[in-house]
């Protein structure tokens, strides 16, 4: 026994447990959840009423079945102090056997005999009733057990299940003195247990074998046993299918009945069920036990036969009609819809409407018309048989029970007439009149087990498609309820820490559980409602869940401690019917995610083990899809918190543009669309956008390394061509490095459309690699797409050069710069989504229709209020284009351009004179005053001079001075030479070498740039 040590080293954590103090792992899982329940119960350690039941059948089927294995375990355990004990599903014992005649006394006195009950809610625990508790094995050592009275005991119990239905019939214990325990107890009454289970299997499986021989020998053939042929020669494996399931249903249904099936290829299959008895003698008459040792109706040997008539017999179906005498609708229900319900449990027919009986009229051989009406209640006055009408043949044939089962080993009799139903005759002359052959034949007790068990696997299967269709957790927890209420519950709840919404693994379901999905037959149910946070009391069967990990199963909800959690609501649960609770824990990779509830209403049978089973398999299943969602959901939000934190948080200020952005991530994860507004020298600014391929971590890293790349070069003042050049080889190394091989398929790629605005020129330099092309709205609100070369992808490699392309656009042209997920979706083509963009970004005469502001009248709108703004233009383009779930990322700049006035700019050709410098300097001045900023002259004068003097040494002509007011004072000179200037540190002996040093001192920024001429020194000073 791999736990003996623990069993051993209990000592005195009961009397700690029963004290209130934490007994932590000294003590096993099933014993501690044991005294939970008992503790919960109420029970006294000191003291236990072990009760004497006189209402036992001590000779009962389960007694019979499991006599001689318990003679046999008796002589097993013969000469040692233990003994044997069978009990019931109650704990009752029904027999023992003992290993030595004087433990007879000692087991007397603690009242372990027949007729004594040692239910856990009784007596505590112990080895039969913790393990019927439990449905599982089950050893309880010394102190172990909850009483005092049972501490010198050792037991090892196993439960007895029926090896078709599941359901647990009893337990087979093994008792000692604590002293002589042995490891091998518990193997030991395993392998007894289930050689009971084995006797039950082959009981069933005789009787099955005596209804065979009864039906060969009511057909006068005689033989060994083997399945008949005939019954679906020829048929497709379709039809095959379809026939054996009906025959399933008949038999569940233990009634004699008709009924016909469309096949595959075109004709019409009918099928005969009858009643048979098997022979009384031997010991297949034994009868199966249920769960309170009574017998069903079908074990005393009544079976039931289903033949077949294949195309072409003699046997066809004419006209049906309800017992009200109407004819039956030809779009009624097909017949294999036929429902196996037990009476006066509100039986409803395959639409869910209720269960209306047909009368079937068949013509036999010679004309002969026997009419079946439907049968009355006994208490009902049967009705005036109904004539049927003119023959015809409808689609489907309802199941046609006939009242009383015939014996098809009864000799024919006369035919009998009247509403009563068929005659003994009627029925020889049916079976006569059928090319038939046999397809089945069964009990109808083990066939229901049969198709319930078909119906679960057939729900798992159906949970295998449902469940898991979208990486949502909260969807997938409701794709678990709309499978359980269809097959297995009335009502089912699922709760769930907050983490696990979030994406995070749980650390502490003590905190609350929300209430993410609710599901039901109707939906007025009085649980709690979705949105609620559950804080479970240790009594309820969910903090149970929780606490081991394992299912429970609460058949009778009102004895439990679930009601302590509110009992006010629990009442009003109960009052609406809510009798039984299955609630199992979602655990995945050994996580307990939360905890799923199964409510049963309607059906008035409490919830069994194999009900338990399934349960625990649908969790399973919705607790891998629920951790893959969430996991995903962690995935999701890291990478977007990862790309949000690399894109801009605001844009940066400058003058040139009037700017406004959008950003939404796709819905299935973030991806890499980035966008960048970037201030440049000389009062310009530079407006990127670009899409990296894929989605995920990775594509936003990349996006990341991307933008920093793009910063730095603009920061270099390269031209546009010469950026998209440098980003190309920045992703192609990228796309080196992803792939370890170095064979460059790294699959990192991108595409980018960058632009330049200078605010003096009024000229845009646009250049674009692979990206769609941007959309120029001019002030009088007409659109346009610039035809731009495209250029190839960014990281495609192949040497490429691209292209600038220069336009020339009016003060208050909005630029807007898009990625590819705006105009392309999987149900939109690229060129349908640019001419819904070109509508939407047309702005008509009157100016733009945006609710939110109140407007003029469009005769006193200014030009520039008669467009829309960069805020009012993102509104209107995500409004009229934005999908309900966007399958890829969008990005969208919207830039209105500015334009610096004469006022604000100043120019000078200068000759390449060492003179000139002197009438520099005045020149400055006099601009600087008319513009407000002489206290800015004599420092400007300086950088003016200095760069002015190191362009005519060094530079060549054309050598120009410009002064900008901007943000910033803006001082430039330019010349004719490519060759930049490089500040370094003077000697003291060194006549020059000084003056870049001195414009680095004065100036807050400087730098150069290159021109198609040559190239340009700047310098900024801050205006205040």
């Amino acid at each position: 026994m791999a736990d003996w040590n623990d069993v051993m080293a209990v000592g005195s954590a009961h009397d700690e447990f029963l004290g209130g103090e934490q007994v932590g792992e000294r003590v096993r899982g099933p014993i501690l959840a044991s005294w939970q329940r008992c503790r919960m119960l109420g029970i006294a350690a000191d003291h236990v009423e072990v009760l004497y039941h006189d209402d036992l059948d001590f000779s009962g089927p389960l007694v019979q079945l499991a006599r001689p294995i318990l003679d046999e375990l008796g002589s097993t355990i013969s000469g040692i102090r233990a003994s044997a004990v069978l009990c019931d599903e109650s704990a009752r014992v029904l027999d023992r056997r003992v290993g030595e005649p004087s433990l007879n006394s000692s087991l007397d006195r603690l009242r372990l005999a027949p007729g004594f009950g040692f239910a856990e809610e009784f007596t505590g625990t112990n080895g039969m009733g913790t393990a019927l508790a439990e449905r599982k094995p089950a050893f309880v050592h010394g102190r172990e057990h909850f009483a005092d009275a049972m501490r010198l005991l050792a037991c090892a119990a196993a439960p007895i299940r029926d090896p078709l239905s599941g359901q647990v019939l009893g337990a087979l214990d093994l008792t000692c003195f604590e002293r002589d325990a042995d490891p091998a107890m518990l193997p030991l009454v395993r392998e007894a247990a289930r050689e009971i289970e084995r006797a039950l299997l082959d009981r069933t499986q005789a009787r099955e074998r005596a209804l065979y021989r009864t039906f060969l020998g009511s057909r006068g053939r005689s033989g060994p046993l083997r399945p008949a042929t005939g019954a679906g020669d020829g048929l497709s494996p379709r039809d095959r299918l379809a026939l054996q399931e009906r025959a399933a249903e008949l038999i569940s249904a233990g009634r004699t009945a008709i009924t016909e099936i469309r096949l595959s290829g075109g004709g019409t299959a009918v099928l005969l069920a009858h009643a048979i008895n098997a022979s009384p003698a031997g010991p297949d008459r034994t009868s199966s036990p249920d769960r309170t040792g009574s017998t069903s109706s079908t074990s005393s040997g009544t079976g039931v036969v289903v033949e077949v008539a294949l195309p072409g017999g003699t046997l066809r179906h004419v006209a049906t009609d309800t017992a009200d005498g109407g004819p039956v609708r030809t779009d009624a229900p097909r017949a294999d819809t036929l429902r196996t319900d037990t009476p006066g449990r509100g039986r409803t027919d395959g639409a869910g409407g209720p269960d209306r009986t047909t009368a079937t009229a068949l013509i036999l051989p010679g004309g002969v018309t026997h009419s079946r009406p439907a049968p009355v209640p006994e208490s009902v006055t049967p009705p005036t048989p109904v004539t049927p009408p003119t023959p015809v043949t409808p689609p489907v044939t309802a199941l046609t029970p006939v009242p009383a089962a015939l014996p098809v080993a009864a000799p024919a009799a006369p035919a009998a007439s009247g509403p009563a139903g068929f005659s003994a005759a009627t029925a020889e002359e049916l079976t006569a009149a059928m090319d038939k052959c046999l397809l089945a034949v069964g009990d109808s007790g083990v066939s229901s087990i049969a198709l319930l068990a078909r119906r679960r696997l057939g729900l798992l299967a159906e949970a295998g498609v449902a469940i898991g269709t979208t990486l949502d957790v909260t969807r997938t927890a409701e794709e678990l309820t709309e499978v359980a209420v269809r097959g297995l519950a009335d009502y089912v709840t699922v709760d769930l820490p907050e983490a696990v919404l979030s994406g995070d693994e749980p650390i502490r379901t003590e905190d609350g559980l929300h209430r993410v999905a609710v599901g039901g037959i109707r939906p007025d149910s009085p649980l709690f409602g979705i949105g609620d946070v559950m804080h479970y009391v240790p009594s309820t069967p969910q903090a149970r869940s929780l606490a081991t990990g394992d299912a429970v199963l609460e058949p009778v909800l009102a004895a439990s401690g679930w009601l302590e959690q509110d009992p006010a609501r629990g009442g009003e649960v109960l009052r609406h019917g809510i009798h039984s609770l299955i609630t199992v824990p979602l655990v995945a990779r050994g996580t307990i995610l939360g905890v799923v509830g199964f409510y049963r209403s309607e059906r008035p049978e409490p919830f069994e083990d194999d009900d338990l089973s399934l349960a625990g398999e649908l969790a399973r299943r919705a607790a891998t899809c629920i951790d893959n969602a969430r996991l995903y959901t962690r995935e999701h939000t890291m990478a977007l918190a990862l790309q949000r934190s690399l894109l801009p948080h605001s844009l940066p200020p400058q003058n040139a543009v009037d700017a406004a952005y959008r950003y939404l991530p796709a819905h299935s994860g973030a991806g890499g669309d980035w966008f960048d507004v970037i201030p440049l020298s000389g009062a310009r600014v530079a407006l990127a956008v670009g899409d990296v391929v894929g989605h995920g971590v990775h594509a936003a890293a990349a996006m990341g390394r991307l933008r920093t790349a793009i910063h730095n070069f603009s920061a270099l003042d390269l031209s546009v061509d010469e950026v998209l050049t440098q980003l190309d080889d920045l992703v192609a190394q990228l796309d080196m490095n992803a792939d370890p091989g170095g064979t460059g398929d790294g699959t990192v790629g991108a595409t980018c459309l960058y632009t330049v605005y200078d605010p003096v020129t009024r000229v845009c330099t646009f250049a674009r690699a692979g990206h769609p092309p941007p959309a120029l709205v001019q002030p009088d609100g007409t659109v346009e797409f610039l035809d731009l070369p495209g250029g190839q992808m960014l990281g495609l490699g192949g040497g490429l050069p691209f292209e600038a392309v220069d336009v020339e656009v009016p003060e208050g042209t909005q630029l807007v710069l898009y990625t590819d997920g705006l105009v392309e979706q999987r149900d939109r083509d690229i060129d349908v989504g640019l001419d819904l963009l070109r509508r939407t970004l047309t702005v008509p005469p009157d100016g733009p229709e945006v609710p939110p502001r109140s407007q003029p009248r469009s005769g006193d709108r200014t030009p520039e209020e008669t467009c829309r703004t960069p805020e009012e233009t993102c509104q209107a383009v995500l409004g009229a284009m934005l999908p309900d779930r966007p399958c890829d990322d969008i990005a969208l700049l919207v830039a209105r351009t500015r334009a610096l006035g004469a006022d604000q700019a100043a120019h000078w050709e200068l000759p390449s004179d060492p003179a000139a410098v002197s009438r520099v300097r005045t020149a400055v001045t006099e601009c600087l005053d008319r513009w407000g900023l002489p206290e800015l002259a004599f420092v400007t004068e300086l950088i003016a001079s200095e760069l002015v003097t190191n362009a005519i040494r060094y530079g060549g002509d054309p050598i120009g001075l410009r002064l900008l007011r901007d943000r910033t004072l803006i001082c430039e000179v330019s010349d004719g030479s490519s060759t930049s200037p490089r500040m370094r540190r003077a000697r003291t002996t060194d006549e020059g070498g000084r003056g870049l040093f001195l414009v680095a001192q004065l100036a807050r920024r400087w730098g150069t740039r290159y021109t198609p001429t040559g190239k340009v020194i700047w310098t900024e000073q801050p205006l205040g």
